[in-house]
């Protein structure tokens, strides 16, 4: 019997063979909040009937249903794979690095057709039993992840679903040891693609990577049920970069408007022979939007900058995840 409040709570996933049909959760994540539910499109009969003052519930009819939501969750060592391959599109297989534990995957952007996930939600009753909702159908329609001085790097994922299932059995939960990357570890690059150096004064970052899809694809025949969506725009790359005005570098892109190379990283305890824990994204080319430094009384001066991700004609977009996952 569980705790009989969010203590209680759960949520595990696993990729999809068939879009929105049910496979049992095998990764369980800590996460600290979520917004998942059953999203329902009604329509009620408003038909006149002699003398009759209020509708019928049999008149009610329900025409479609889909999910929405959203998960919070902090990024750790171990354990993120099945989400950063939803998101990022790339069928991906870890790496042995060298004859070592360690393990890279490589999420380069791609179409993530195919990439769909089951994800369950057991959600506590006062009592101490715990319900299930099983999500299928779940597509990652953006991503956000941010990391400041003193804190954890966390995470945001927007989820566009099929269908909720509440007739399958809860998996038990089981969660391996795991610990979050944090600004301790943090670094932030800029300048050309593959030579990157370190930018000083870097207070806060975040990135946000959005999937534009046609989640609107309801057909006769399917029992008021989607079919998965289609990519239908280009993928929307945005970030910000809050930092004391030690240099001009970011300054000076902002005035010509000339791309950069951002690489931004977490790197962890060593886990075996030159492999250590790593979490890094690279935007091969960014360009500084707004928020030229400004001066505001006696403080020092702490610019802002945003940036949009472009395509630089060759190199992609990638997220790369050294942990000892074998299995992403």
């Amino acid at each position: 019997m569980a705790i009989g409040s969010g203590l209680g709570g759960q949520l595990g996933m696993v990729a999809e063979v068939t879009y929105g049909t049910f496979v049992a959760p095998t990764r369980f994540l800590e996460f600290t909040k979520e917004s998942l539910v059953l999203k329902k499109t009604t329509e009620q009969s408003a038909g006149v009937a002699a003398g009759r003052l209020l509708a019928l519930s049999s008149r009610r009819v329900l025409t479609q249903q889909e999910v929405t939501g959203s998960i919070d969750l902090e990024v750790t060592n171990t354990g993120m794979g099945l989400l950063l391959q939803a998101l990022m599109g790339t069928s991906v297989t870890p790496v042995q690095q060298g004859v070592t534990t360690a393990y890279l995957q490589t999420h380069t952007l791609a179409d993530s057709w195919g990439k769909n996930l089951t994800i369950q939600k057991g959600v506590p009753l006062t009592t101490g039993t715990v319900t299930d909702k099983s999500f299928l159908g779940c597509k990652v329609t953006s991503a956000e992840f941010s990391c400041e001085s003193g804190g954890m790097l966390t995470s945001s994922w927007e989820i566009d679903g099929k269908t909720c299932d509440e007739a399958q059995t809860l998996a038990t939960a089981s969660y391996p040891s795991r610990s979050p990357f944090h600004f301790g570890q943090m670094a932030v690059k800029t300048g050309t693609f593959a030579s990157e150096t370190a930018h000083d004064g870097v207070r806060k970052v975040s990135v946000k990577i959005e999937r534009p899809m046609a989640n609107d694809r309801f057909y006769a025949g399917q029992a008021g049920l989607k079919k998965e969506p289609i990519a239908n725009g280009l993928v929307k790359i945005s970030g910000s970069i809050e930092m004391d005005y030690v240099s001009t570098t970011l300054d000076d892109l902002h005035t010509s408007d000339a791309a950069t190379s951002l690489v931004w990283e977490f790197v962890g305890p060593l886990i075996a022979s030159t492999y250590y824990e790593t979490f890094r994204i690279t935007l091969p080319a960014i360009k500084i939007d707004e928020a030229p430094p400004q001066i505001d009384g006696f403080e020092v001066v702490k610019p802002t900058y945003s940036f949009s991700g472009l395509f630089d004609g060759t190199n992609l977009p990638a997220i790369a995840y050294i942990s000892t996952d074998t299995a992403v």
